[in-house]
């Protein structure tokens, strides 16, 4: 899949959503994967949350530090300004959780990368799946993340969840997949 801009990859962050309390330490990992995407110049994307947080914000709190540009594909119609300085653009997807808007969010995304993640994150990853772009994920961030880890999506053995044990490291490797044309 080729890219815009000379290089400048839309890579799309997915991971848990939270309406508590989240561990400091996932949350730091996600910030780091939004600091390491803008970093290295790319667009981040994520499914912004209107009624709680996520790892996929943190992600994009990261991205947004280092001066990144970020996408917000939000569920429903109605224009709302939650945590505006967290994004430069939103899209409304008119559509509730559960299909539509995180397949807007993939097919917004050249790649994605997983942090733990429950039934929203799985949906999320095998839609890339479904759409031939590539997933890293996590290790030792919980959920979908560590049980994909390394594993075939189906019995076809198409693609795997690619592991990843640090945040440079899943860019690197999420970068180097959609420079090969790989899954």
């Amino acid at each position: 899949m080729s890219s815009r801009k000379g290089g400048e990859y839309q890579i799309g962050v997915v991971g848990s959503f939270s309406p508590g309390e989240v561990d400091e330490d996932l949350n730091e990992m996600a910030r780091l994967v939004g600091v390491e995407v803008a970093k290295r110049g790319h667009v981040l994307v994520f499914g912004l949350e209107l009624d709680g947080d996520s790892l996929s914000a943190q992600a994009a709190r990261g991205a947004k530090e280092e001066g990144g540009v970020v996408c917000a594909v939000v569920y429903g119609s109605k224009i709302v300004d939650r945590d505006p300085d967290m994004y430069d653009v939103a899209v409304y997807t008119a559509s509730e959780r559960g299909g539509p808007r995180e397949s807007v969010l993939i097919a917004s995304s050249h790649g994605v990368i997983g942090l733990a993640g429950g039934s929203g994150t799985m949906m999320e990853m095998l839609t890339a799946y479904m759409n031939r772009r590539p997933v890293v994920v996590m290790e030792g961030t919980g959920g979908w993340s560590d049980q994909m880890a390394g594993e075939f999506f189906d019995d076809r053995k198409r693609a795997i969840a690619h592991p990843a044990r640090s945040p440079q490291e899943a860019v690197d490797l999420l970068i180097n997949l959609l420079e090969k044309g790989e899954l």
